[in-house]
């Protein structure tokens, strides 16, 4: 499972059984800590999940910036909540490529902003199943 945790909503993408490709699942609007979580965990029970990959926010310099850190901070308490292995995964211009990829699909802008976190959770999902394959 990919995630792209923003302030306001996490996108999740999930990949095919034989983890070549990624796929879009859904955008969870973030309500707090817990219900985010539970939501996460629901995900996790609901398609058998055996890995979370978790972009993280990273400067063009290669530091962390403040966003960076909410992730880290998210994905330790994560950590505390799931047994299972969580990766985190550059994500710098996943955001730009997933909307450059619906402005070239004619999505409108209003429709745009309701699937670009799932969009961009797929992209780093695909990212680090392309490299885990290399």
């Amino acid at each position: 499972m990919g995630l792209d945790i923003g302030d306001k909503t996490i996108g999740v993408a999930i990949s095919d059984p034989l983890l070549i490709t990624a796929q879009s699942l859904k955008t969870i609007r973030r309500t707090g800590i817990n219900k985010d979580i539970d939501a996460i965990r629901d995900i996790i029970n609901e398609y058998n999940i055996s890995k979370i990959v978790v972009g993280i926010p990273k400067n063009m310099n290669n530091t962390l910036g403040p966003q960076g850190e909410k992730v880290l901070n998210f994905v330790e308490k994560l950590k505390n909540r799931v047994n299972l292995d969580i990766v985190v995964e550059d994500e710098r211009l996943t955001t730009v490529q997933a909307e450059k990829m619906l402005i070239e699909s004619d999505v409108k802008r209003k429709n745009r902003k309701k699937v670009i976190d799932k969009v961009a959770a797929t992209y780093i999902l695909q990212c680090y199943l392309d490299r885990i394959r290399r």
